[in-house]
């Protein structure tokens, strides 16, 4: 069973347990939140589309978190003209878990349990730092004497005709 759904203005196509990155929504991490702007439900084949929504029917889902797309460089430039614009952003993001479509007169049975990612840990310093010894240097290989310069050609005389 799949449905499309509406969520800040974008259409997803969403099943239970999809994970789906949505413009960012004014909800805390780990509240539930429901779409009511259901476009269209397939239920095995059986297909629903509303007009403009499927009446009674929702999508249930649980906000993960927030977080920030990668960087997008805007750049602008008019030719001949000296004119160069840099801008750089990055968009804000919520990730949520799809917990079910329901269809009119449904309930969410059972919850699918989200999996927070544990932060990573530092990794610890210790006081004591190892110093390792430097090895040996070896010598160097000798180099090749460098060539002397060949001798200066004597300057040729001028002679002038008589």
């Amino acid at each position: 069973m799949y449905a499309i759904v509406e969520i800040a203005g974008q259409q997803f196509k969403v099943e239970r347990g999809n994970k789906v990155y949505v413009h960012r929504l004014e909800a805390n991490e780990g509240a539930k939140v429901e779409f009511n702007n259901v476009l269209l439900i397939d239920n095995d084949g059986k297909v629903q589309i509303g007009t403009p929504s499927v009446d009674g029917a929702k999508v249930a889902a649980t906000v993960i978190s927030h977080l920030q797309g990668d960087k997008v460089a805007v750049f602008k430039k008019k030719r001949r003209k000296g004119y160069q614009k840099w801008n750089n952003h990055r968009q804000q993001f919520t990730q949520i878990l799809i917990q079910g479509v329901l269809a009119k007169g449904d309930t969410l049975k059972d919850e699918i349990a989200v999996e927070k990612k544990a932060p990573k840990a530092k990794k610890e310093v210790s006081a004591e730092v190892e110093v390792k010894k430097a090895a040996p240097k070896k010598a160097a290989a000798k180099k090749a004497p460098a060539k002397k310069a060949a001798p200066k050609k004597a300057a040729a005389k001028k002679t002038t005709k008589e």
